[in-house]
């Protein structure tokens, strides 16, 4: 304890580190919670220890069993972590190996959440608190392979949106544009983060006429697109509402379902919280496209566009460059 003590008066980021490192290479969980206590006890005296125990939060959460894992899984974790650190701990552990251990509903919502995305069926599992998403506890049949972080002691691997379609070339066509504030908002959902924590910028429209009308509304007269499923939408905005852009805070894949699912109830005028199949059969009434402008800048993009067979469509473009203009 004497050494451990040392390290932290001395408030020494990197020897810390080493230590963290050390302990949890030896799986020595108990060292590991006692080097976070006493960071936590020297931030009070003025050292600026913080990192430190966020980062052993974030071990924990990440390389513990899942008592250690779930008792670090609350309200105010993870703030700066490389990602939620709901996200975190369910990408290493099963629902039931964490959620007796986890104190705060609103986390083990997440949690089971997050389990779900990874394919766990959770129908029936206990202190689930499903009401905290509104969303089944099971994936539906029409749901895709969601597009899932990895992570490490030192670094995180956030997945593209990676969708096969095939771009063709369209043409301008005309568009009787008209304000609907609940699509926009939905829509605008998806990216919010890239705007208002990072660089980002995004437009909406919606009116009368074509996908090609909408994205031409949108300023642009050249561009490419092609018709994707419901399943290939589902996980492109579902990528897009998870990620954080190049600058935000990541708000994990569970969230990033959520919010695609409240896109696709919206567009498909079916009332919140859905019924799965009923989602699925109605959203897939939807004419679904992914299109791309004819220049593409470096970065986070979001092009999308919803024809209906009422005669109304809607299209997005958002991007969040690596660096600002």
């Amino acid at each position: 304890m004497s050494e451990m003590e040392d390290l932290v008066e001395a408030a020494e980021p990197n020897p810390l580190l080493g230590r963290v490192d050390a302990l949890a290479e030896r799986r020595d969980w108990e060292g590991l919670v006692e080097l976070a206590t006493r960071c936590l006890q020297a931030t009070e005296r003025g050292k600026q220890l913080w990192p430190i125990a966020e980062h052993i939060d974030y071990r924990l959460a990440l390389e513990a069993p899942g008592p250690y894992a779930g008792a670090v899984l609350h309200a105010e974790a993870g703030r700066f972590a490389l990602g939620p650190l709901t996200e975190v701990a369910a990408s290493t552990h099963e629902f039931a190996d964490l959620a007796e251990h986890i104190r705060s509903p609103h986390a083990a919502g997440f949690v089971a959440a997050e389990r779900v995305v990874r394919k766990e069926d959770l129908r029936t599992a206990a202190g689930t608190y499903p009401e905290t998403l509104e969303m089944p506890m099971f994936l539906a049949a029409w749901e895709p392979d969601y597009p899932l972080a990895v992570y490490r002691a030192a670094e995180a691997v956030f997945p593209d949106a990676e969708v096969e379609v095939d771009l063709l070339p369209s043409s301008p066509e005309l568009f009787d544009a008209f304000e609907d504030e609940e699509v926009h908002r939905t829509l605008g959902s998806l990216v919010d983060v890239w705007v208002s924590r990072s660089n980002g910028a995004v437009e909406i429209t919606t009116g009368d006429g074509s996908a090609p009308g909408a994205i031409t509304n949108l300023g642009f007269e050249e561009f490419q697109m092609g018709e994707i499923s419901l399943s290939q939408a589902v996980a492109t905005m579902a990528w897009a509402a998870a990620s954080g852009g190049a600058r935000g805070r990541r708000r994990g894949a569970a969230f990033g379902r959520f919010a695609a699912w409240t896109a696709a109830s919206t567009l498909a005028d079916i009332e919140w919280p859905p019924d799965p199949d009923e989602l699925g059969e109605a959203a897939s009434e939807l004419r679904w496209f992914l299109w791309q402008p004819s220049f593409v800048k470096k970065g986070w993009s979001l092009h999308l566009a919803i024809e209906s067979k009422e005669g109304w469509a809607a299209a997005i473009a958002a991007t969040d460059l690596i660096e600002s203009e």
